[in-house]
């Protein structure tokens, strides 16, 4: 029964596995839950996922899904610009439009929500998190390039009747979360997710007279319907949420009733409503326990109305999104397909400067893909779909993976895969409307802007041992990927620092991704998490080749986490220290400006340390207490030209370090079990 139920949950997910799978992975989740890992790398997958359990997001301030990568190795984190404190995340070197942002294996993050939308979930809804990199799978689309972070929510069959947040801060931001969730039968819950955040006070610690953090506020509720039936293998989730995000930021004096949209005072305001549903049904054959059906159905409306000082921006996409998926076998468990169809609608109103640069996208595909899976040693993925866009017009995409266990707990992975998207170049680049640069599109002949569809192969080698040493457990990883692009939409801040180009690639443009990862357990409940990070990207822009700007060549990473015993009165104590050395950056040029208005050619090197200390009161009450960049480092000349910002030079992007500096934070945790 239990093994049933969890299949048809994987099932409606969108992941198909056989019963061997789950009974080796059940066998798995009992170890991993003694060994209480935050992170997991399985040897056996097929791909490199790795697993960000809940344990791990409540080792930061993990107050939406952009600051859940804290404490990963695998996901870069930075500030996107100066002002709006949004927080980009990288894989393989390249940016999030790069990568397959899906919730419950369904599309999320893209288009619209590109630059904002990681803030969208609140990280106390997240059950667990699955980054994969390289080539995703073909059943999840054909745009995902670099990898693939698909966020799992806390399902209504599994939650607690009732859970409450509460997190502040010195930055002046405060957060209500509150989950509330009701068993009406042995087939049906439901779940209701209330989340509030707001920041309320001005702060600016570098005095230049800008907010360093914008003021504003946002609301999300969420509700879940949750049925299963294992006498006749039905099992279906819906999905409702309702989310409206205020955002006002600018110089300290900026008063939006009086000086929106005029030259008084450099301001801003970005204010997004959207509303998401979305449907899963998933039916396993009593007959034929490995065949199954799945359909996927997904609705969002999201609108933004926002400026930036006299700039505007506006953009309202209406999307749908449904996929049929059927898993079988071919004789028997070794051999597993899975096929399906897919169809994608998306309907933009968008308007840059009143200039209206609106578009209906919509595709239609087919996929499939094959598994071999000779249980412990060898497996491989052959996967590729067979898509119609109206403007990317008809493709094929091919992806593969590869297993091998070569000797007791090591594997070799290899990947390889095709990736093509259409570029939104306005909303992926938000944080360039708040400065003085003039937006020219180069092309004319392409269908998107003017621009062809970006197409990049991604390739990638893994190899993962795990030992003992020094009588304690060790793993080490060692990954190497390349991303070739055929075409990019370039993003090009070097030609001059009074404009942003953007046009089809002409040239080469890569992305070499060097991780080496070496985690130990130094002593019971004391382990250590280290990374060091290479990456080569360059593309070939009009004025020359360079390395990709804000992009540190060499990066750091340290975790060390440890934990007290439980006490017979369930009282625990976990501390968590994270520290991260970039080094320097390429900036975007400022050569042909003013000697005061300019910047290096490279930023600094900087470190970075975040803390947090849980004490764990009871099973029911947790207090936590944190801070984030320890060392109080911060970029100075955050904002170039910022006592003219009407002027030619003005230009709050050019961000390479934390703007804020020092900041500590609490919050507790209560639940009623």
């Amino acid at each position: 029964m239990k093994k049933l139920l969890l299949f048809l949950t994987l099932l409606v997910s969108g992941v198909s596995f056989s019963q061997e799978d789950i009974k080796k992975d059940t066998l798995k989740t009992v170890k991993v839950q003694a060994n209480n890992k935050g992170l997991k790398k399985s040897i056996y997958g097929t791909t490199n996922t790795t697993l960000v359990t809940s344990k791990e997001l409540l080792k930061a301030a993990c107050c939406n899904l952009a600051e859940s990568f804290e404490t990963n190795p695998s996901i870069d984190v930075n500030f996107s610009d100066a002002l709006t404190g949004t927080k980009q995340i990288k894989m393989l070197g390249l940016t999030s439009p790069y990568i397959m942002i899906t919730e419950e294996n369904i599309p999320s993050v893209r288009g619209a929500s590109q630059a904002y939308g990681l803030s969208f979930t609140p990280g106390t809804w997240i059950d667990n998190i699955q980054i994969t990199k390289g080539a995703g799978s073909v059943v999840n689309g054909y745009e995902s390039i670099s990898g693939q972070i698909n966020t799992e929510l806390i399902k209504p069959c599994d939650d607690i009747p009732f859970f409450l947040n509460f997190y502040g801060s010195t930055d002046s931001r405060y957060e209500l979360n509150t989950h509330f969730n009701k068993k009406i039968s042995n087939k049906w819950a439901t779940s209701l997710f209330v989340h509030g955040n707001a920041r309320v006070q001005k702060n600016d610690m570098n005095d230049d007279m800008f907010l360093d953090n914008p003021l504003g506020k946002q609301i999300n509720i969420a509700n879940r319907w949750h049925y299963s039936n294992s006498e006749t293998g039905w099992v279906s989730f819906i999905n409702f949420r309702y989310m409206n995000d205020e955002k006002q930021t600018g110089e300290i004096d900026f008063d939006p009733n009086r000086d929106r949209l005029t030259t008084n005072f450099w301001g801003s305001e970005i204010n997004t409503e959207r509303f998401d549903f979305s449907s899963k049904i998933g039916y396993v054959f009593k007959d034929m326990p490995y065949q199954s059906i799945g359909f996927q159905n997904a609705f969002s409306n999201h609108n933004q109305q926002s400026y930036f000082g006299l700039n505007q921006y506006d953009i309202k996409q209406q999307s749908y999104y449904s996929n049929l998926i059927f898993s079988s076998i071919i004789n028997n468990t070794k051999h597993k397909f899975t096929t399906g169809l897919n169809f994608t609608y998306d309907k933009y109103s968008e308007f840059v400067n009143l200039s209206d640069v609106s578009r209906i996208d919509n595709s239609v595909g087919a996929f499939f893909e094959y598994t071999y899976d000779d249980s412990d040693k060898f497996s491989y993925i052959l996967g590729g779909r067979f898509d119609y866009h109206n403007r990317l017009g008809a493709f094929f995409t091919p992806r593969v993976h590869v297993k091998y266990n070569p000797w007791e707990k090591a594997v070799f992975r290899f990947s390889a895969g095709r990736g093509k998207r259409a570029a939104n170049i306005f909303a992926e680049n938000q944080q360039l409307f708040a400065s003085s640069r003039v937006f020219s599109v180069l092309n004319t002949d392409g269908k998107i802007y003017g621009l062809n569809p970006e197409i990049a192969w991604n390739y990638g080698l893994s190899f993962t041992q795990n030992f003992i040493f020094l009588g304690k457990k060790a793993d080490v990883t060692i990954d190497f990927y390349r991303t070739d692009f055929q075409n990019q939409a370039v993003v090009d801040v070097m030609n001059s620092p009074q404009q942003v180009l953007f046009y089809d690639l002409k040239g080469k443009s890569f992305a070499n991704s060097l991780q080496f990862d070496f985690n130990l357990e130094l002593v019971k409940h004391l382990n250590l998490r280290t990374a060091y990070k290479y990456y080569d990207i360059a593309t070939d822009y009009l004025s020359g080749t360079f390395q990709r700007p804000l992009q540190a060549k060499h990066r750091v990473f340290g975790n060390i986490e440890y934990e007290t015993h439980i006490s017979d009165h369930g009282q625990q104590w976990r501390f968590d220290a994270t520290v991260n050395w970039m080094g320097k950056q390429l900036l975007p040029t400022t050569a042909t400006n003013p000697i005061e208005e300019r910047l290096p050619e490279f930023s600094p090197s900087f470190t970075t340390m975040n803390m947090q200390v849980t004490l764990q009161q009871s099973s029911t009450l947790e207090f936590y207490f944190g801070v984030e960049n320890l060392g109080n480092y911060r970029q100075l000349n955050a904002i170039i030209g910022e006592h003219n910002p009407f002027g030619n030079y003005f230009d709050t992007s050019i961000i390479y370090a934390p703007v804020f500096g020092q900041m500590f934070y609490g919050g507790l945790r209560f639940k009623i079990k």
